[in-house]
């Protein structure tokens, strides 16, 4: 059995965007998904995140997939970094991993991203990573992906037209992230 772990973004939440379709898929096939609530805006750190996430560190196993969405990627690059058990895969959507130029993300983004990173742990710690972007995000350019890819030993699948894979780009659904899950999870 699997568990997924789906990391929502800045000023995002559990019940937005694809997050809440993509776990009732994933629990009619029988699986675990853990969609935390994080502070966003207010009181939004990587500090305060990690706090939320002490609630669900021992369901972490070699069983375990992240999917991760914007500042949510990083995120789960801090926690593979800090943790000592290696997860399946990892599914980031619209990641990246510096600031973006725009105040009003960069300032509560800050504390997950302005560091250095290991990579090698972070490597050592997942089997496998997909890594999503859209040609036409409006938040976070496509740069952003190709580092983050390049950091990874991996490649960008890119998305036509899919915006910031939010609801105001159209999606509440995402059948070719649940297709790439399928194939990794072997269903």
């Amino acid at each position: 059995m699997t568990k997924f772990f789906i990391i929502h973004g800045a000023y995002g939440n559990p019940e937005e965007n694809w997050f809440p379709w993509l776990k009732e898929e994933l629990e009619k096939q029988g699986d675990i998904v853990f969609v935390p609530k994080f502070p966003t805006p207010e009181n939004q750190s990587l500090e305060n995140w990690m706090k939320v996430l002490k609630d669900y560190e021992k369901f972490i196993d070699e069983n375990t997939i992240f999917v991760g969405h914007s500042i949510g990627v990083a995120f789960i690059l801090n926690i593979l970094e800090k943790s000592n058990k290696k997860v399946k895969a990892c599914f980031f959507i619209s990641g990246f991993l510096s600031l973006l130029g725009n105040s009003v993300f960069d300032k509560i983004n800050k504390t997950f991203i302005d560091k250095g990173f290991n990579w090698k742990k972070i490597k050592n710690n997942c089997n496998k990573f997909y890594i999503f972007h859209s040609d036409n995000d409006p938040y976070v350019p496509l740069k952003k992906a190709e580092n983050l890819t390049n950091k990874l030993g991996t490649k960008v699948i890119i998305v036509k037209n899919a915006g910031h894979f939010n609801e105001a780009a159209g999606y509440k659904k995402f059948d070719l992230l649940l297709d790439y899950i399928k194939k990794e999870t072997n269903l």
